[in-house]
């Protein structure tokens, strides 16, 4: 299994859990600095997990083409390296210009955008197995349009 985390928060438990689990891929791209401090780049897993976590920490003020780009440059070759059966995307949409707790510029469209770069990756590697699951979003209104965004686009490959 592929785990993708792109909530503004480093996924720090889901990390802990996978530490040393071969059979996880643990990617995250997040805020660096913001709440829990962790998710630095060396941090990359541990006896037979080592190599199988990738933290992206990008700085406060990134904007969507910054968070999509450092995406797809660590998903593509992570998925065909490591050859998941299923990718499980964590999706926060606390990264959105208006949310009060983090300082990622992203808009509502641009997780369409992130869900679709994780659709191509698992209709390569995965036979099309993606399992989305709501991490967080804080301002209500821009939750809503991220969350549209975000269904629109697995909508759209589940009917193409």
């Amino acid at each position: 299994m592929l785990i993708v985390d792109w909530d503004v928060h480093h996924g720090n438990g889901t990390q802990a859990i996978f530490w040393r689990d071969p059979s996880v891929f643990y990617l995250s791209v997040h805020e660096w600095g913001n709440y829990p401090g962790s998710g630095a780049a060396t941090e990359r897993g541990e006896g037979p997990g080592a190599g199988t976590t990738c933290n992206c920490p990008l700085p406060a003020g990134s904007n969507g083409a910054t968070v999509l780009g450092t995406l797809e440059e660590a998903l593509r070759p992570a998925a065909a390296r490591f050859r998941p059966q299923l990718l499980l995307l964590s999706a926060g949409f606390d990264g959105h210009r208006r949310d009060p707790l983090g300082r990622f510029q992203l808009s509502s469209a641009d997780y369409g955008a992130l869900t679709a770069c994780c659709l191509a990756v698992a209709a390569e590697h995965c036979g099309g197995r993606l399992v989305s699951v709501l991490e967080g979003g804080y301002h209500l209104q821009a939750l809503g349009e991220s969350s549209a965004a975000h269904v629109e686009a697995l909508l759209e490959a589940q009917a193409g």
